[in-house]
């Protein structure tokens, strides 16, 4: 969350490659995370990863500086590198004094300011009810339907994250500058709905991996929609827009195990009204496909609007 409200630092055009290059590097820590989980102790895994947080929180403190008030980066500046070193009369920003805590009127006034940002809070609620819907059902699902074991699970993690930041740190930067990122959005809102209703129909047990590998495709929706809110707010409000999109996220997280997880258990038992073990996730796609629906009629207001 940290390093996405430094967003105002990098020019416009440039966001959707600098969202999708700290998504990459994120995804990139999930597959040496689970490449490790296979030569520690179960015991030492958690201590391990303790030690990691009190690590990044230490760097955090040292190395991030607060974001100031200053003026976001230019597209002018757009050509310079993202990891090349400031120059020599460049400042570093200040810290600002903390004045208040945004109330949930402040929130919703923010979202609401602009027709882009009030459908992409409606795609980021969608979209993440029908991801935590997946990850909710898909454990129970596989192991009934195919008898899958951990290692097989570990195995799927390991093909999403690895397919996943191959495409946010080499093909992501390459068709951000020629898509854009409403369109990337839409893509991977595609991909994600064929993502999600492969699983649900998978026939046999080499489709769940063809599915995990469409995650070359499925992780350019959370870069282009951080982009997307970067661009329609000013560079003092980029910590509370990334933080209200995180926070619709978050809630859909909450939403769908409620919801999804029952489901589940009920299709896959003896008393599912049909036989059809995948229906949970099939609604998971629904969600999924509801986002992908939005996205296509903000994508042609635009579109009409230019």
């Amino acid at each position: 969350m940290t390093a996405f409200s430094q967003a105002d630092k990098v020019g416009e055009g440039r966001r959707a490659s600098y969202f999708g290059a700290l998504s990459g590097i994120g995804t990139a820590g999930i597959v040496f995370g689970v490449l490790a989980a296979r030569f520690l102790d179960t015991s030492s895994i958690f201590q391990v990863s303790a030690v990691l947080k009190v690590i990044t929180a230490i760097h955090l403190k040292a190395f991030l500086p607060e974001s100031d008030a200053g003026v976001a980066v230019s597209d002018e500046d757009s050509t310079r590198p993202l990891c090349s070193s400031s120059s020599d009369s460049e400042t570093a920003p200040t810290l600002l004094a903390f004045r208040m805590i945004p109330s949930l009127s402040d929130m919703t006034n923010l979202l609401t300011s602009s027709a882009t940002l009030s459908r992409v809070a409606i795609i980021t609620f969608f979209s993440c009810l029908g991801e935590s819907g997946l990850q909710a059902a898909l454990v129970f699902y596989l192991k009934v339907c195919f008898q899958f074991s951990k290692n097989q699970f570990a195995d799927l993690l390991l093909t999403t994250s690895i397919a996943g930041t191959i495409s946010q740190l080499t093909l992501m930067p390459f068709l951000a500058q020629r898509l854009g990122e409403e369109k990337l959005l839409i893509v991977g809102l595609l991909a994600y709905c064929a993502h999600v209703f492969l699983y649900s129909i998978a026939w046999s047990y080499w489709v769940p991996y063809f599915c995990a590998s469409l995650a070359i495709l499925t992780v350019f929706v959370s870069p282009s929609i951080r982009s997307m809110v970067s661009r329609k707010v000013g560079s003092t409000e980029q910590g509370l827009a990334q933080g209200c999109i995180t926070g619709i996220g978050l809630f859909a997280g909450i939403i769908a195990p409620i919801a999804f997880t029952p489901l589940t258990a009920w299709f896959l038992s003896n008393e599912a009204p049909f036989d059809f073990k995948g229906f949970s996730i099939l609604c998971a796609g629904f969600s999924m496909l509801a986002a992908f629906a939005v996205s296509i009629a903000m994508w042609t207001k635009s579109s009409l609007a230019s």
